[in-house]
């Protein structure tokens, strides 16, 4: 080194690991030790959607009028706006919109359809997931189901709820149910 007359000389730095050397070594810890407490990803949570309707007695009774025919209605509050949720014995709309509607399949039993659109409409809000599987978990004669919600959106299956809604229409065929109302009987 040529220093100018008068100066000392500069100390060469000593220099730490490159940042390929710090991941190699990071890469190498975590094999043989495994993630610190302070890497270790969070478990994914398991929601459990539909719980907090199905053992309300609001939504008990909705669920009554909805398989007997006739109206009832409560509100729900998410992220401080509310929402009306009602039957009138054949639909059970969510803030205004059908979500739910029964169509007669025979004497004791209605088919039940879901309106894609306003369950898209709806997807980000959590009040409408919840009831949206809540519906579908309170008819056991429906079987599983297959409508989940992932990442703000719903899946009927493996694939996204709207991907499909365009070639085969809003309505949504998920399956019949035992109704309660009335039957008048014909003649004898």
């Amino acid at each position: 080194m040529t220093a100018a007359p008068g100066k000392t000389p500069k100390k060469e730095k000593v220099r730490g690991q490159t940042p390929e050397q710090r991941l190699e070594a990071l890469r190498y810890n975590q094999m043989m030790y495994g993630p610190t407490a302070g890497e270790a990803r969070p478990a994914a949570r398991k929601q459990n959607l539909g719980a907090s309707y199905l053992k309300h007695p609001k939504f008990q009774s909705l669920m009554a009028a909805f398989k007997k025919g006739t109206a009832f209605q409560f509100e729900v509050t998410d992220k401080g706006k509310a929402y009306t949720v009602a039957t009138d014995g054949t639909q059970i709309l969510f803030g205004g919109r059908t979500l739910y509607y029964s169509r007669p399949l025979n004497r004791h039993e209605d088919n039940l359809l879901l309106d894609r659109t306003s369950a898209i409409a709806f997807q980000t809000t959590d009040a409408l997931v919840h009831l949206a599987v809540a519906v579908l978990r309170s008819l056991p004669e429906l079987g599983t189901h297959q409508l989940s919600h992932l990442n703000q959106q719903f899946y009927y299956g493996a694939e996204p709820l709207e991907s499909s809604l365009a070639e085969l229409g809003p309505n949504l065929l998920i399956g019949s149910f035992r109704h309660q109302k009335v039957v008048e009987k014909g003649r004898k």
